[in-house]
């Protein structure tokens, strides 16, 4: 049975929005993505989300990958970048990052007596009025501010309402996408060898820290694989999962092969 028939009937232009939902936990979101799914396949335009947190990121292309006549991109201004839109269409419209509509703009003042943090940039952004959904990924820069990431709707607002940050008074300026200043990620690759699969066996090899810290971490709900918060030490991870711990950073696992020993040779990327 192919999953179109499954999954989809073009002809009402419904998608399964109940089935789709099963197991989600950003169901609101989701929910919104959906709907803006239907449009797209009613329309035959490219529709756009909001920005979306890596977890609804993840749960959107888990769903629409069970859906052959939709095709979704996410962008969020750089490859690295956490907070994305959506750009969602038909199938038979191809797309790529080029469609997913985004602004940039440079938040400038003089932060050498009065450091601003990330918090800073964006409560004083929220402050204006816009909602997070509203913001991509905010790049601090120092003394001289930072630089945001924004639907390209909200570029004319900031410029006249975001005046100030901390006690410093700002200017905003559109910005090229192309001119952003992006860190590269710090990574680390390694390898090692574990009797099984177990997250917190993985997770503490990769994060260099002791088993029972780590079960510490995963108990009260510091750990997430692929974006969802997992309680169980025991949880068996796999090739291509990705492990985050609040205030830690990631951890990638790559390829896993089995030793003659019959253990889990597993090679893993943090990224800090």
């Amino acid at each position: 049975m192919c999953l179109s028939t499954t999954y989809l009937s073009i002809n009402n232009q419904m998608l399964p929005k109940e089935e789709l939902l099963k197991g989600i936990e950003n169901r609101e979101t989701i929910t919104r993505i959906i709907d803006l799914a239907e449009q797209a396949i009613k329309t035959w335009e490219i529709a756009q989300s909001d920005f979306l947190s890596p977890p609804e990121i993840f749960e959107a292309q888990a769903i629409f990958q069970k859906l052959t006549e939709v095709e979704i991109v996410s962008w969020g201004g750089y490859p690295q970048a956490e907070r994305k839109r959506l750009a969602i269409a038909r199938s038979d419209l191809p797309i790529d990052t080029s469609n997913v509509e985004l602004a940039a703009i440079n938040i400038e003042g003089n932060f050498l007596f009065d450091t601003a943090t990330h918090r800073d940039f964006l409560g004083a952004m929220l402050g204006t009025g816009i909602v997070r959904e509203k913001t991509g990924d905010i790049i601090v820069i120092g003394e001289r501010g930072a630089q945001a990431i924004v639907v390209p709707e909200m570029v004319a607002y900031l410029e006249m309402s975001l005046q100030q940050v901390r006690s410093v008074p700002v200017k905003i300026k559109p910005l090229e996408l192309s001119d952003l200043r992006i860190r590269e990620p710090k990574k680390k690759e390694l390898t090692t060898v574990e009797a099984s699969m177990r997250l917190d066996a993985v997770a503490s090899a990769g994060f260099g820290m002791s088993r029972s810290k780590m079960v510490d971490f995963i108990e009260g709900g510091d750990v997430r694989v692929n974006w969802k918060e997992i309680s169980q030490a025991s949880y068996q991870v796999k090739s291509g999962d990705l492990i985050a711990i609040r205030g830690k950073g990631r951890l990638e696992i790559g390829d896993v092969a089995i030793t003659k020993k019959e253990r889990y040779r597993v090679n893993l990327t943090r990224y800090v």
